[in-house]
């Protein structure tokens, strides 16, 4: 049947698309959301591959789909991670904030509330409307449309994937400490001057009192630091773009 055989050429092709989709969509922020129902992420990736199916074309041997599925899962994965860093660094401050702050303390007194990580939600947020305000989910997916065009499904390199992706996560990790070390150098700087003060009157219980200025610095350093977050992870975003294009023309045999 002429049906049948349409529907048999083009299958393959969309499954492999659907790879690619499926892994970005999932990493991509607020679309790839836990929050969203999964219905809603999984036709939207079918979506995005079903439209793209007639238009993508490849060529491949009867022994390489293995080799095809595994280019298209890495390339889809760093191609998310070049979208996520930003969401990861500010999600790993905002934990190391809470920390330093000892807000993470509560897991001490009522265990089963957990590990703290109220400023990491407010950061979160933070870089989320900064995402939504600067319409920049709009911009990477037709990026990571014309991907497909640069880097025919299944022809990924995936050793110099590999690189890129190690190299994102050293970015991650680098955001991180620029987002954090305000708050956290603010704090360490308290804890040298409640030593001193501890050296001068031992009577003085250091450890109850240190937690309430800890919670006080703290917030009163986001307050003040709070411009250049937004500078910083506007900035951040302002990245995505030529990360994602550094990884499309890595990934380019």
């Amino acid at each position: 049947m002429p049906g049948a055989d349409i529907l048999s050429g083009y299958m393959p092709r969309f499954l492999l698309i659907l790879l690619r989709s499926s892994v970005f969509l999932a990493f991509l922020p607020i679309l790839g959301s836990k929050s969203l129902p999964g219905r809603f992420r999984i036709g939207l990736a079918v979506a995005i591959a079903a439209l793209l199916t007639p238009v993508v074309d490849f060529r491949a041997g009867e022994n390489e789909t293995a080799v095809l599925v595994l280019r298209e899962v890495v390339l889809g994965m760093v191609l998310g991670l070049a979208v996520r860093f930003v969401f990861f660094g500010v999600e790993i401050a905002g934990q190391m904030i809470s920390d330093s702050m000892g807000l993470s303390i509560a897991t001490v007194f009522n265990p089963e509330i957990g590990q703290s990580t109220e400023i990491a939600r407010l950061l979160t947020i933070l870089a989320t409307l900064l995402f939504l305000v600067t319409d920049a989910h709009h911009d990477l997916i037709a990026l990571f449309v014309r991907s497909y065009d640069l880097v025919p499904a299944g022809s990924a390199d995936v050793p110099a994937l590999a690189g890129a992706g190690i190299a994102l996560v050293g970015k991650t990790f680098l955001l991180a400490i620029k987002l954090g070390a305000p708050v956290v150098v603010g704090v360490v700087t308290l804890n040298l001057l409640l030593g001193f003060v501890y050296k001068a009157t031992p009577q003085i219980n250091i450890f109850f009192i240190s937690f309430p200025l800890y919670i006080s610095v703290g917030f009163l350093v986001l307050l003040l630091a709070l411009p250049a977050y937004v500078a910083a992870i506007g900035g951040s975003f302002g990245e995505i773009r030529s990360e994602m294009a550094r990884v499309i023309g890595m990934a380019r045999r």
